[in-house]
């Protein structure tokens, strides 16, 4: 199994070869800022972009190959001007793009092991990073998806990355589109699947929670009777539906194979009984956020199919470490208290969630809440940031609000009376009314908004401050 001519030829029909040397160590860039001296550029198009501009910058950055459409070739030719090209793999394509998917396509049925795939509305990072915890701490090597790449072309890219170093593959499937879910799951081909949870994200592009559920569904389209399917086996969409291949469901209802009992939280700790079957085991988490609870079980769940001893299991989430921007605790300076980041998206269901836990922490100081729109919610936005608004009711302990971008003047309207609100368009002009809130050491911020909003560099300004 080799990624050479032949597999190129095999995957994209109409490959044109300028040069045929292939690097020893295969690595794919599509941004030339971050691409590693060896990596081999691929040239993308879009609307408001052309790869074939940095194809230049690529080769100056000791690219060991470039792999672009006909119209790239002018700049090939450009540099090579004054260079030899005679020692790197040079490639025309039809379409960079659909090169990319099928030879993702192709690299996938050269593997056998166990490939994962990860989805829902919320908690696929988490869960994803949750299970590649797991098995690394058993001795597993196993590949996971970057960060958060869970596009088609994020999906393919890191599929391309699979080797037979490895012992399996984590991928996190991500959609707001009909129609997508079953276009990646053709691609992942996966053996195992899971979805964490079905809520109010990308509405605008899903419809309603039983469209999102049906969508969600589509991960299992591909598989065979003896593939086994993970569930969230406390939402109805998706344990009160026919399935034709086995589920494995978690939650906290007693219907579950895999359950939570008897959960108990405690400032930033939460301790329940996992009960495995019939078996029951004492764990206590390194968070007091409720969502965690359920990432948890669903990280169990593929960690116990792929049989790695509950001891391990219950040894490696009880040292999980925390993923970026999922109500990751900072520290700010000068003694002024900590950041909770929790930024990276934002839905109905995780907002509150967010509320809740913030108002069980304490502290010596103030607490202020940053919430930013929450994005994709279609025609009921409106409807959804009021019910925040309302909700806000049970964070009694919030000493000041502000809101950040347009959709949550609707929160605004519906905020308790005693709680001081501050509205912002944008999150420069929440800077100076986050520092006039900050008057006493010790304080803790709550950081809640959908990536579109940029609410990451705000926390970023506040921690330099």
């Amino acid at each position: 199994m080799r990624f050479d001519k032949r597999f190129i030829i095999e995957a994209v029909p109409g490959a044109m070869f300028l040069s045929d040397v292939f690097p020893e160590q295969i690595n794919f860039s599509i941004d030339s800022r971050t691409l590693q001296p060896g990596d081999i550029f691929i040239a993308l198009k879009g609307d408001h972009f052309n790869g074939n501009n940095f194809i230049v910058q690529a080769l100056e950055k000791k690219a060991a190959g470039i792999i672009c459409e006909a119209d790239g070739q002018d700049y090939i030719k450009k540099y090579a001007e004054n260079k030899h090209l005679a020692k790197l793999l040079v490639v025309v394509v039809p379409d960079t793009l659909d090169a990319i998917i099928s030879m993702a396509r192709c690299w996938r049925t050269k593997f056998t092991y166990p490939v994962i795939a990860v989805t829902g509305s919320v908690g696929k990072t988490t869960t994803k990073e949750l299970i590649s915890h797991i098995l690394s701490s058993h001795g597993g090597r196993y590949l996971a998806t970057k960060g958060n790449q869970n596009t088609m072309l994020g999906v393919a890219l890191n599929m391309l990355k699979m080797s037979c170093e490895h012992q399996g593959a984590i991928f996190e499937i991500g959609i707001d589109r009909r129609g997508q879910m079953r276009r990646k799951a053709a691609l992942v081909n996966p053996t195992l699947a899971i979805i964490t949870a079905i809520g109010h994200n990308h509405m605008e592009g899903l419809g309603s929670l039983a469209d999102i559920a049906a969508e969600k569904r589509d991960i299992f389209s591909s598989f065979k009777e003896d593939n086994i399917g993970i569930i969230n086996g406390d939402q109805k969409y998706l344990a009160q539906v026919g399935y034709r291949h086995p589920v494995l469901k978690f939650g906290t209802k007693t219907s579950n194979q895999i359950q939570a009992r008897k959960v108990s939280s405690q400032e930033m700790q939460t301790s329940f009984v996992l009960k495995l079957y019939r078996q029951k085991f004492h764990v206590t988490l390194p968070t007091s956020h409720p969502g965690v609870i359920q990432n948890t079980l669903a990280a169990v769940s593929v960690a116990h199919l792929l049989e790695v001893p509950i001891a391990m299991i219950i040894e490696a989430i009880e040292n999980s470490p925390g993923v970026p921007q999922r109500f990751e605790m900072r520290s700010l300076r000068n003694n002024r208290g900590n950041l909770i980041d929790d930024c990276y998206n934002a839905s109905p269901e995780s907002v509150k969630a967010a509320l809740l836990t913030f108002q069980n922490i304490k502290t010596s100081g103030k607490k202020i809440a940053i919430i930013g729109d929450m994005l994709e919610l279609g025609a009921d936005s409106a409807f959804w940031h009021r019910q925040v608004g309302r909700f806000l009711r049970k964070a009694s302990s919030l000493d000041g609000l502000v809101l950040v971008g347009k959709q949550v003047e609707w929160i605004k309207a519906t905020a308790p009376v005693g709680i001081s609100v501050e509205h912002v368009s944008c999150w420069e002009d929440a800077v100076s009314k986050v520092e006039q809130l900050l008057t006493v050491p010790e304080s803790l911020i709550l950081v809640k908004g959908s990536h579109g909003i940029q609410l990451h560099n705000l926390v970023k300004r506040l921690e330099e401050l």
